[in-house]
């Protein structure tokens, strides 16, 4: 079944936003376009907009696009629950449930790439294809300059983008702290996956990352080599360049190439 749902408030044509309860939470959400359904979760400390506001439209012409925003970041509240990509993977498959969605594709950038993957594994049957874009699933994977500044952060280092996006949404200052100190207390006791447990994954993947990331080329094809049925881009650019993350150069040529390559992706058939 996927079924346009009744409940949210039309924002322009074809779109529509609002908010579901979910596990506790009131996770907010848009959905643009029609088509195979794939939802959006964006990066740490991020907005559906910070992330994906290059190419959210470009999906949706071709796909029904469910954006969403994880707890404690953007419209979505925080709640007195643990922050986990787990959680957010199980408030996702909520969100579909209530959403009348049975199956659906996954693309996560940075952070929200490790909640796809604890989604694929957690919600093996309601994932379609998952697209794992600039993230690790071991410690391992990320060069020591960024555990380093992981060790030592400041909210003063924080992007100031992503500050003033969270508070053009909510301009609750002690909300963004308090989303901050979270986010950096997940990535700070990062749980790494199981070799086992990513060789177990059957879905369809495409792995993405820039090649100056903060994911490391090799883990990368170790990543490809564990999925049986992956595909693997190593794009030159940083971290987000290649979706024009809020932060990244905007180089449309880039943008438009990445689009291309994920949009065949999603197109292939699934072979068992």
């Amino acid at each position: 079944m996927d079924q346009q749902p009744v409940t949210g408030t039309k924002i322009k044509t074809g779109s529509i936003n609002g908010y579901a309860k979910v596990n506790g939470l009131n996770m907010y959400y848009e959905i643009h376009g029609t088509g195979s359904p794939l939802v959006l979760i964006h990066g740490g400390g991020s907005t559906i907009q910070t992330t994906f506001g290059r190419v959210l439209h470009e999906f949706a012409k071709t796909h029904k696009v469910i954006a969403v925003e994880i707890q404690a970041h953007g419209h979505t509240a925080d709640i007195d629950r643990p922050l986990s990509f787990q959680q957010d993977a199980d408030d996702i498959a909520a969100l579909l449930k209530y959403l009348r969605i049975d199956k659906a594709s996954i693309f996560g950038f940075s952070n929200g790439a490790s909640t796809a993957l604890q989604f694929v594994i957690r919600h093996p049957d309601i994932a379609n294809k998952i697209i794992i874009a600039s993230t690790f699933y071991k410690k391992s994977g990320a060069p020591e300059w960024f555990w380093d500044m992981m060790s030592k952060p400041t909210f003063e280092g924080m992007p100031q983008p992503y500050k003033d996006a969270f508070l053009k949404i909510n301009p609750d200052t002690n909300a963004l702290h308090r989303m901050y100190e979270r986010d950096v207390a997940r990535m700070q006791s990062f749980p790494d996956i199981a070799d086992e447990q990513m060789r177990a994954i059957k879905a369809p993947a495409f792995i993405i990352i820039g090649d100056k990331d903060v994911t490391t080329p090799e883990h990368a094809a170790k990543m490809h080599r564990l999925l049986a049925n992956s595909r693997l881009a190593i794009i030159p650019g940083g971290h987000g360049d290649y979706i024009g993350e809020l932060t990244a150069p905007h180089n449309s040529a880039l943008i438009a190439a990445t689009i291309s390559m994920i949009n065949e992706f999603l197109k292939e058939e699934i072979t068992k």
